[in-house]
This record gives C-alpha cells, structure tokens and sequence, in this order.
C-alpha cells in the first residue's frame, strides 16, 4: 500500500475531496498516512496515528516509497513552535509534529500528571477550531490528543472514542492533574472533553483552551455565571 507525509505544517483532513466540504481533522506536518485513493487534486488517507480517514489536497502529501518508510526515524516536536528548513525555506511547526532529526525529548517525566497538566497550560487562548488539532487551533479531543501525544501517550482522536479509555472514577475529589472529564448533551451522548488540572479545575477547548471550576453537577463559567457542561464521568487514563 502506499504511504505518505504531510510536508505542510498543518492541513486540514475534509469528509469528502473539496474544499467546502467539513475537516474532519488535521494533520502535522511530518505525520505519516496510508493513501487510500487518488483523485486529481485529493487524496484519500488513513492517518497512521489514529486511523482517521478523510481527504487532503494531495499537493500537501508526499508519497514514499515502502522501502523508504522502513527506514524513517522519527522525534514528536515537544516545543511550543518549531521550524525545519525546507528546500524553498523556512517552514512553522507546531507542538506535536513530527521531524526526522533529533528534538527536544519527551516531555513524559517521573511526574507524568504534572507534567501534561503544564503542558496543557501552554495551549491557554489557542482558539477552538472544529476539527482542529495544532498549536495554531484545536477542538475539544483534538487538544487532549495532542497534549498526551507530546507524552508518548496514545489517545483516540474523537471524544466517543475517547471516553472508552481507562478507568472511570467515582467521585470528582478523587480525580488528579491529568484525568479526563467527560460531558453530555442532554440526550446522552458525549459531546465534550477536557484534562483536569486537580479535583476543582479543568483546562478544555470551548470558544478557545480555558480554566473553569469543575464541580459534581459539570464545568462551572464564572464569565457566564453557569453551568456549561454537564459532567458524565471522569477517567484515570494513565
């Protein structure tokens, strides 16, 4: 099958090949993705992170060889932005991608729960973007992704898929820096995610990556003086 390389710092993954339709999802520069199929200007990929399908504008792609993917070594940028030198210059990365040369080391250290809940501080004021998942934009899922991506931590790409990852907690108290809390709409389903910074505060992208007060009921607005969220579970996903 063959394989690809986003060799743009970020690109939007659309439902179908044209530009109005919905991103689904971004990829970084460097990740790497099977190519499903062609279609002049698009092309059809299946992400290798997490196995997100869509279509990108295949001049933002470049295909490799098998062979030639054998041998690729990679590093996840941990920096808030980086840069790599291209054949016609200078190109923006954002936290996240990733680069076949030597970067700053993960950032998993002997206090893994402090470290992402710093790491998601970083994020604060990046503006949401449906689908979104860079230091430049992200969603709901695509941040938490991103920040435990930074940790060598694996996570589904969408909220749904999300909450089916670790251990569910009884109670708000219990929950530490790094859990996952997870909302519903009132039908049910789960609509949103964000990473807890100790058993009172959440950080989550809504409008843009945000402090609130978590409390039993959900994510507590003070700008709004409401109840936003309302609370579903809470995960030990590391």
């Amino acid at each position: 099958m063959n394989k690809g390389i986003c060799i743009v710092t970020v690109a939007p993954v659309r439902a179908e090949g044209s530009d109005k339709a919905e991103i689904v999802t971004e990829i970084l520069f460097g990740e790497s993705v099977d190519i499903l199929e062609v279609n002049k200007n698009w092309t059809k990929i299946k992400m290798h992170y997490d196995g997100y399908e869509g279509w990108m504008d295949t001049k933002q792609l470049k295909p490799v060889t098998d062979e030639d993917f054998a041998k690729r070594k990679v590093t996840v940028v941990t920096e808030d932005f980086s840069s790599v030198i291209m054949n016609d210059g200078k190109t923006l990365l954002s936290m996240g991608s990733e680069v076949e040369f030597p970067s700053v080391a993960s950032r998993r250290s002997h206090d893994v729960r402090e470290s992402i809940a710093l790491t998601a501080k970083e994020f604060l004021n990046v503006p949401y973007l449906w689908g979104g998942k860079s230091f430049f934009a992200v969603d709901c899922s695509g941040f938490t992704q991103l920040v435990y991506k930074i940790h060598n931590i694996k996570l589904p790409r969408d909220t749904s898929q999300q909450v089916e990852v670790g251990e569910s907690l009884t109670f708000v108290e219990e929950s530490q820096p790094g859990d996952l809390a997870f909302f519903e709409n009132p039908e049910g389903k789960i609509i949103h995610v964000g990473i807890m910074l100790d058993n009172q505060r959440i950080i989550h992208a809504s409008g843009k990556v945000r402090i609130d007060t978590l409390d039993s009921t959900g994510i507590f607005n003070k700008e709004l003086n409401k109840h936003t969220h309302k609370l579903r579970v809470i995960k030990n996903v590391l």
